[in-house]
């Protein structure tokens, strides 16, 4: 396993120095955002750092040579909007820029993007089906024919009064995920798996990690803490954020040397990206770049990095 971090968490840094930070820091790798270029509409989105709107050569050749300078690798391209929005502009605006990931990472000679499937939140998951259907088969299809894999981050996003109370991404549990992968059976459908969304929901990662091991295509290492007095007060049906908090590795409620244990166990050979959603480390950019180190620190005794 080779372990990176998301570049998300450091919006104000360019291509070149997110890669010197990475070398610098001992990082194998790190999980690129490729938003489109312009303003962020959530925390931790609008980020681009690789612009999958060019991919002139002279562009595709300037990545290359940043790569090969900085000895670090691309765990994946990482774009997470919601192409099953309500708002059909905003979703075919998300279709559009996957496909153009997925072009990018193929052009790049990459085999890894991450995304979400993405939810209308006022709808069930039986009424969500049939344009998760019509927007997905396609978009696996070209990514098929690009020789890319598509990794679905199983985060519910559901932490924003316009996400609540469904959620903007379907692919949150064992049973929605065979159901994906039943009707969409492709080598190229799979999960970017993150522990902590598991915390949240109170269930069993590593039942998971065992049982969907052949689509385990990219880690998150991301921790979350649940404050049992705020949840015994406002229960689990309550708002999530009133009763819990991510957290750097470490810091939360994830078993990591359970969780990277089994990892070894089903033979996971691929990336582990750290991901910062810790407010607790947002007051400056030093903190953040801390936030990165700190993890890696705590993780390296689970992983050779």
């Amino acid at each position: 396993m080779k372990l990176g971090f998301v570049s998300a968490i450091l919006p104000e840094y360019t291509l070149d120095q997110v890669l010197g930070f990475a070398r610098e820091a001992g990082f194998s790798s790190v999980e690129l955002m490729c938003w489109p270029v312009g303003k962020a509409e959530r925390r931790y989105a609008g980020v681009t750092h690789l612009d999958a709107a060019d991919l002139s050569a002279a562009a595709l050749d300037a990545v290359r040579g940043k790569l090969a300078d900085s000895g670090v690798s691309i765990s994946g391209l990482g774009y997470y909007p919601n192409p099953l929005s309500p708002d059909r502009g905003e979703a075919e605006a998300a279709v559009a820029q996957i496909r153009k990931v997925i072009d990018a990472a193929s052009a790049l000679g990459l085999t890894r993007v991450n995304s979400f499937v993405g939810r209308d939140p006022s709808l069930s998951v039986d009424e969500n089906w049939p344009r998760f259907l019509e927007t997905w088969r396609p978009l696996i299809s070209h990514a098929e024919s690009r020789g890319v894999k598509v990794g679905i981050e199983n985060c519910p996003m559901l932490f924003g009064r316009d996400e609540w109370p469904g959620g903007k991404n379907l692919a949150t549990s064992p049973a929605i995920w065979r159901r994906m992968f039943e009707d969409i059976p492709s080598d190229s459908f799979g999960l970017n798996f993150d522990p902590s969304h598991f915390v949240l929901q109170g269930m069993d990662y590593l039942a998971a990690i065992r049982e969907f091991r052949d689509k385990l295509f990219h880690v998150h290492a991301k921790d979350l803490r649940i404050d049992r007095e705020r949840l015994d007060e406002h229960g689990l049906f309550a708002f999530p954020k009133l009763w819990h908090t991510p957290k750097i590795p470490g810091q939360g409620d994830v078993d990591w040397g359970a969780f990277f244990g089994t990892l070894g166990d089903v033979g996971y050979q691929g990336d582990v990206a750290i991901e910062v959603e810790d407010r607790a480390f947002e007051g400056s950019l030093q903190a953040r770049l801390d936030s990165l180190i700190i993890s890696r620190r705590y993780l390296l005794q689970y992983i050779k990095g």
